[in-house]
């Protein structure tokens, strides 16, 4: 197939195009720099430019396609709310391009807010758009589906970990760095899936040879680790006390990212591994962790 993927430089895009065309398909990536553009043809993609904002871009990238994965997302989070906006437009743009066809898109979604508390299931449905979370990537794959495109959707854990992160276990590097600790909250018993951006891949890359419309898929690799663990590795990777906050303390300690630390937000893919035969093979998120890569940097940014 011919594949057209938006987001193809970041973190997890640029592993679903090397998936991509390790499996034989060939893919057209779009990229709005010139930097981003040789590191795709290093890849050997082929490059389509433009971005996520040109939506005659992404027609074009998706008319010329035989299916389209988007991981595509503006991670500012200062802007949540407009980049939420720009992802929308976003589908909606590639699902006309798609309409009426037998070729798939792949849009990405999370599994973070689903169900705190509880593990998330694939059937469960995303919630519903608010202020308090704007996104609405799975609302717009359901509308253009209505308009006749095979769109199904992939989430992701919030840990999506791997050598090159830049999103979450980094941040809370940068935190322990700069606060002299290395913190969770409470008994530190809440729980984070994760999953390797290289197994995350596959899933895309299953899905969009399944071509199942209508469904939701879980790259999740690890259902859920204890928070506690995590900072346990920090902290000893670092040298710095690992120690535990109330959310008053971790408000002050990791600001707007306590609400994530605290969250308890397991997550199974029991269904995604039986309906696309997928078994993750990378290190664990703990693992990962705990190797060098992780902290010759932390760079205090979500992507």
């Amino acid at each position: 197939m011919r594949v057209f993927v938006t987001g193809a430089t970041g973190f997890v895009g640029s592993a679903v195009v090397r998936e991509l065309i390790g499996a034989g398909h060939q893919v057209l990536s779009l990229a709005r720099s010139d930097a981003g553009a040789k590191s795709l043809v290093a890849a050997g993609a082929t490059v389509h430019r433009g971005s996520l904002e040109d939506l005659e871009s992404l027609r074009s990238g998706a008319a010329a396609s035989d299916g389209v994965i988007h991981t595509g997302f503006i991670h500012d989070f200062s802007k949540f709310a407009k980049s939420c906006e720009i992802d929308e437009r976003a589908i909606e743009a590639l699902g006309l391009a798609l309409a009426g066809s037998d070729r798939p898109l792949i849009v990405t979604s999370g599994t973070g807010l689903l169900t705190p508390g509880k593990v998330a299931t694939e059937d469960v449905a995303a919630p519903p758009v608010s202020p308090s979370w704007p996104r609405a990537s799975e609302q717009a794959a359901v509308q253009v589906g209505s308009r006749g495109v095979r769109a199904s959707v992939v989430r992701l854990p919030p840990s999506v970990h791997g050598e090159g992160d830049h999103g979450f276990v980094p941040m809370l590097i940068s935190f322990a760095r700069e606060k002299g600790v290395s913190a969770y909250v409470g008994d530190g018993l809440n729980r984070w899936p994760a999953v390797h951006r290289l197994d995350a891949a596959v899933v895309y890359r299953l899905a969009l040879e399944k071509n199942i419309p209508e469904v939701r898929y879980h790259a999740v690799a690890e259902d859920g680790i204890p928070f506690r663990e995590i900072a346990t590795v920090i902290g000893r990777r670092l040298n710095l006390p690992v120690v535990s906050k109330t959310q008053e303390e971790a408000n002050e300690h990791f600001g707007w990212f306590a609400r994530f630390a605290a969250g308890d937000l397991p997550a199974s893919s029991e269904w995604t591994r039986e309906r696309l035969g997928w078994q993750p093979k990378q290190p664990g998120l703990l693992a990962d962790v705990d190797q060098p890569y992780y902290f010759g940097s932390a760079v205090a940014s979500v992507v």
